[in-house]
């Protein structure tokens, strides 16, 4: 299944006038961070483009700003790159990383990390500038959903720890993706970057709670096909093209195209829903600022499918070849080149 896989979406989003910018001062502070430890993983990390990827997804935020969200961007990324399939004991350590990570918006922002690590560090700093005039409301949702995502991804490292992670049935992946792909979170920090938060009777909504659901399985498939043949090289199971072949006992070309099936169903009943949303305001009867700001929640939802879509097709995250250092690791189980969890 190759990377260029097209869909086709019905809305464009913008990209920020500040990638350049911000991208030069990000590169310099994930190098100084300690995030990357090797020039190998500092060109493999470089080849994933993850600026273009936030560029795309919050168009809006100032140049400050995007610097702060390009930051953040990266930490999912290379923390999910850190479990090595042949060393099971590993687990132990995301665990007690993610857990960090987890707690970390409950504390006063800035306070020093309790386990410690460049992941560790980096998150405590991004969070700091992150909820900077953020209401409580805003953080305490913002801190559910990263909990959510953190908590699932320590749930598919045990099980492939444990030789598991070819287990799962159509039904409990999908539903199991939904908390992996991370995307409620990422699409709670769509308002940060333009300053707004969702009204709460709005964000609470089935309607809202349904398409935000159908926002992350349309992006968690897409990415599923996107990324198949890296996944595949690794020995990952954890793909909805994996889990239909194996579950169907069918070709791996037949399960390709029932992915691509899925997603555009989701996609659909998202579309159908995002129509409905003036009735949803009209039914809370929220006035003229309310629904602006309902409309910005829907727009942020809108960047994410359409940005991740965008970015996903270029981004050397995915390429099917690899060579070097990043060919050796992937080889050899593991995602990254430099180990990030050791102090």
């Amino acid at each position: 299944m190759p990377q260029d896989v097209r869909f086709d979406l019905p809305f464009d989003t913008p990209v920020s006038e500040h990638l350049e910018y911000a991208r030069q001062r990000h590169l310099r502070w994930i190098w100084d961070m300690g995030l990357v430890r090797s020039q190998a993983g500092f060109e493999e990390y470089k080849s994933w483009d993850l600026p273009q990827a936030a560029a795309r997804t919050y168009p809006y935020a100032s140049a400050d700003d995007m610097i702060v969200l390009m930051n953040w961007f990266s930490l999912a990324f290379l923390f999910d790159d850190q479990f090595d399939a042949n060393q099971p004991d590993r687990a132990d350590r995301i665990a007690e990383v993610a857990r960090e990570l987890i707690v970390t918006p409950l504390r006063p922002a800035g306070t020093r990390p309790r386990v410690f690590c460049p992941i560790t560090e980096a998150w405590t700093e991004v969070w700091k500038h992150l909820s900077d005039g953020m209401p409580l409301t805003w953080r305490t949702r913002f801190a559910a959903s990263w909990g959510r995502f953190l908590v699932a991804h320590c749930e598919e490292v045990d099980l492939a720890a444990r030789g598991l992670a070819g287990t799962l049935g159509l039904d409990e992946y999908a539903e199991f993706r939904r908390r992996t792909v991370g995307i409620h979170h990422s699409i709670d920090a769509g308002e940060r970057s333009r300053g707004f938060e969702v009204p709460a009777q709005a964000m609470a909504h089935p309607l809202m709670e349904r398409m935000r659901d159908l926002a992350s399985d349309t992006i968690g498939f897409m990415n599923d096909i996107h990324s198949f043949e890296r996944e595949r090289r690794r020995g990952d199971g954890h793909n909805l093209i994996a889990v239909l072949h194996r579950e169907r006992g069918c070709s791996w070309e037949e399960a390709a195209q029932e992915a691509y099936r899925m997603t555009t169903d989701c996609l659909d009943e998202y579309l159908e829903l995002q129509a409905r949303v003036p009735q949803m305001c009209a039914e809370l009867g929220l006035d003229a600022g309310e629904r602006s700001r309902v409309q910005m929640g829907v727009e942020a939802i809108q960047h994410w499918i359409n940005g991740n879509y965008e970015w996903a097709l270029v981004t050397g995250r995915y390429a099917e070849a690899k060579e070097g250092p990043a060919a050796a690791a992937e080889l050899a189980g593991r995602g990254s080149v430099d180990d990030l969890l050791a102090v």
